[in-house]
């Protein structure tokens, strides 16, 4: 029932990861919740690729990318500011046609 609970809290349209290293820090692992859409950025396709090679397709729980906690919120805060410029432009150009 705890799993089934888990998995209702993420929004639609949205995926848990797990991010870290093994060779860092015992349980250095931290959950994240993203948009599906960042699948779509080059960076999370060579994440997943490495994740691929690090932990094969079978995985229970959260998708696991194998990379340090640190890296993933500077790429991450990267792509959302790309995204947030996109929108602000899409929505300028709505107004100005």
């Amino acid at each position: 029932m705890a799993s089934n609970e888990k998995r209702s809290k993420i929004k639609k349209g949205f995926m848990a990861v797990r991010v870290g290293l093994e060779e860092e820090e015992e349980d250095r692992f931290e959950r994240f919740t993203i948009p599906v859409a960042y699948l779509h950025h080059p960076l999370f396709r060579s994440l997943l690729e490495t994740s691929r090679e690090v932990y094969g397709y079978a995985s229970s729980g959260p998708l696991k990318l194998p990379c340090s906690v640190d890296d993933f919120l500077h790429e991450k805060k990267s792509y959302d500011e790309i995204i947030e410029r996109k929108d602000r432009t899409r929505i300028f150009s709505a107004f100005t046609a």
